[in-house]
């Protein structure tokens, strides 16, 4: 006798209601924790606080530590979006949090990879140039997003600025797309664990012959960007600017300009 799968099937009505009872569940939480968001904004400037608390390697671990929950249904898509956009929020409560970007040849583009990574939460600027959303990465509690394909090797003027660097690279998730920009600040950059790091130099050398170079001490390199007599190479690992892998790598003019962790999915 077969079974009765019909009992075992909640109703379109029950299933509603369980849905309803989530949804106040998560606004509970979600104002409780917006709530606590707004009590370390209020510990920090009774501390004196100030700086920009931009954090992107706790925001990786944080991503990291959620997507390798076990999940029934929820996508890494989704799970990434929801909590983008509550450290986004909590960010914003602390400070004047704003972003530039400069979207080069695909604005639109630009616009959504910055949303997709920073939420709705900051205010977002057009820049025409480069330049522009460099300056606004200079400022306090500014971000620049700028595009990796680009007429402009904006990225080589970041190997006079030590303070500025790069700590994001888009979209963080493969399934949405390949790298395509590249979001700056005046932010301390931390390894996470599967971090690339970003390494720009002048050398004349065929890029087989940077990277075979590269690879004798143990590098892991790939072209990621060139222009105006500059490259710029993704590398494998977490690099400081002074790491002897790096004393005799090809160019007159090198260095590193920064890190960022690795697509989530990669």
């Amino acid at each position: 006798m077969g079974s009765d799968t019909t009992a075992a099937t909640p109703s379109l009505e029950e299933v509603r209601w369980r849905l309803d009872a989530i949804d106040t569940e998560l606004l509970k939480l979600l104002d409780e924790r917006a709530s606590l968001a707004g009590a370390v904004a209020a510990a920090k400037r009774a501390s004196g606080d100030t700086g920009f608390g931009l954090r992107p390697g706790r925001e990786a671990h944080i991503v990291r530590k959620l997507l390798e929950t076990p999940r029934r249904g929820a996508s890494d898509a989704l799970v990434i979006r929801i909590w983008r956009e509550i450290m986004a929020d909590n960010l914003a409560r602390q400070g004047p949090y704003h972003l530039g970007v400069f979207g080069g040849r695909d604005p639109a583009r630009a616009v959504e990879l910055t949303r997709l990574r920073f939420g709705t939460a900051p205010r977002l600027s057009i820049a025409a140039t480069a330049q522009d959303a460099l300056a606004i990465a200079r400022s306090p509690w500014g971000v620049g997003v700028l595009p990796l394909a680009s007429d402009t090797p904006w990225w080589g003027r970041l190997l006079a600025e030590p303070k500025l660097k790069v700590f994001a690279a888009l979209p963080c998730l493969a399934s949405w797309g390949p790298q395509a920009a590249l979001a700056v600040a005046e932010v301390e950059v931390e390894p996470t664990g599967h971090d690339q790091t970003f390494w720009v130099t002048d050398s004349t050398k065929s890029v087989s012959a940077i990277v075979e170079t590269l690879s004798q001490t143990d590098v892991a390199a790939e072209l990621i960007a060139e222009a105006g007599g500059l490259r710029l190479f993704s590398l494998s690992g977490f690099f400081q600017p002074d790491d002897p892998r790096l004393a005799r790598a090809p160019g007159a003019l090198t260095g590193v300009i920064g890190a960022a962790p690795e697509q989530f999915d990669v």
